[in-house]
């Protein structure tokens, strides 16, 4: 098993919240990091028909068969369970530790539930860091790991990219989106998602979107809310405080695992990555996936956002650290090119900032460099910046 980074914030909160909620994108090892931390308490997963069945009709009898604690996978499935659980952690000293992959219905019920109650977590897909520790992965170029992606039955059990997306995404439409929302055609969903997959990177035109996908405005709007609610996508917000130059205000539209992202767009192998015209917003899709992964396996929420102003200056990532931004610009390039340091240049004067030592950009080379203009950094080495 792959040590995961956020098994150190799990084994703190479990002992300071009578109950731990664990969400993420499917097949992102929820279960199998759970299963190693509560090995004191049963697991029992809401997936199996009988087992939902009974929690459905007798929602107190059946956590009256777990009196020290559960691992209740996928507990959306049984919403009824929310408030039977608040009412057990309030009456007695006994934890629970809740998985579940869709977003929206898991909010919802905490909010309503389980608030003060429960400290909510977040499992994405693995992490550069995590797959490279103790070298047991190794990536020569970026393109590989964007191609690849980061989920785990990738690596554990060393199925080819081509094989596992397609699975994953018609087993995600019959099962998740089902059970979100009853929609008739499923090929338009599907259609839907690609077209999603070729805006990666790119500012949200919801009417474009629509007229693309030959629905409504309305609909193109509930259909992103799934894929958001289903961890697929993410909707990544402009930054929204000072800055009376600021333009955009509609948020880009990113995927929670590249390779995903890359299968939607129909590439079969790094090859056909490597020439495709989305390369660089793919990447600036894995540099924003990683810095959310630090954040989130630390237990905190993402404070990232992205600028722009009217001259069409844009800064990739403004990490919001309260009193102080962090600008940082991300660039596919190998190549330490001078002319990449712009932005941050623009944004060093709009600042008035004395010096060039927090303008940092990303890029594909393998060394890290300090210029006078701003720092390059290794895409190996992208979570330096944000600890």
């Amino acid at each position: 098993m792959i040590q995961r980074e956020l098994s150190g914030k799990i084994i703190d909160l479990r002992e300071k919240f009578p109950i731990l909620t664990l969400t993420g994108p499917r097949q992102t090892g929820k279960t199998t990091l759970l299963k190693s931390i509560y090995k004191n308490i049963p697991y029992v997963s809401l997936e199996d028909i009988d087992t939902k069945q009974l929690a459905q009709e007798d929602p107190r009898g059946f956590l009256e068969n777990y009196p020290n604690g559960a691992v209740i996978d996928e507990i959306q499935n049984v919403p009824e369970l929310f408030s039977y659980v608040q009412g057990i952690v309030d009456s007695k000293d006994i934890h629970f530790a809740l998985t579940g992959s869709q977003n929206f219905q898991l909010i919802e019920k905490i909010t309503q539930s389980l608030a003060g109650r429960t400290a909510s977590l977040k499992l994405l897909p693995f992490s550069y860091d995590e797959l490279t520790a103790g070298n047991r992965f190794a990536f020569d170029n970026y393109e590989n790991i964007v191609f690849k992606g980061g989920y785990p039955r990738i690596y554990d059990k060393n199925i080819d990219p081509i094989d596992f997306y397609p699975n994953y995404i018609s087993s995600y439409i019959e099962r998740d989106v089902r059970q979100i929302k009853n929609i008739g055609n499923l090929n338009a969903f599907t259609t839907f998602i690609k077209l999603c997959a070729g805006r990666t990177g790119q500012i949200i035109n919801v009417q474009n979107l629509a007229s693309d996908a030959s629905i409504s405005p309305n609909t193109a709007k509930a259909w992103l809310s799934i894929l958001e609610a289903s961890y697929v996508i993410y909707l990544y917000h402009p930054h929204f405080k000072n800055f009376n130059k600021r333009l955009v205000k509609s948020p880009k539209l990113y995927f929670y695992d590249t390779g995903l992202a890359c299968n939607l767009l129909n590439l079969e192998n790094v090859k056909q990555f490597e020439s495709h015209y989305l390369k660089g917003n793919l990447f600036e899709n894995y540099v924003i996936n990683e810095l959310i992964k630090n954040r989130f396996n630390a237990g905190k929420a993402a404070n990232l956002y992205f600028w722009q102003s009217k001259e069409k200056k844009e800064i990739d990532v403004i990490i919001d650290k309260g009193e102080s931004l962090f600008p940082i610009e991300i660039k596919s390039s190998k190549t330490r090119l001078p002319n990449l340091l712009t932005n941050l240049q623009y944004w060093k004067k709009l600042n008035k900032l004395e010096n060039s030592n927090n303008l940092n950009l990303v890029y594909g080379g393998n060394e890290d460099v300090k210029t006078s203009n701003g720092n390059f950094v290794s895409w190996r080495n992208i979570n330096r910046l944000i600890s």
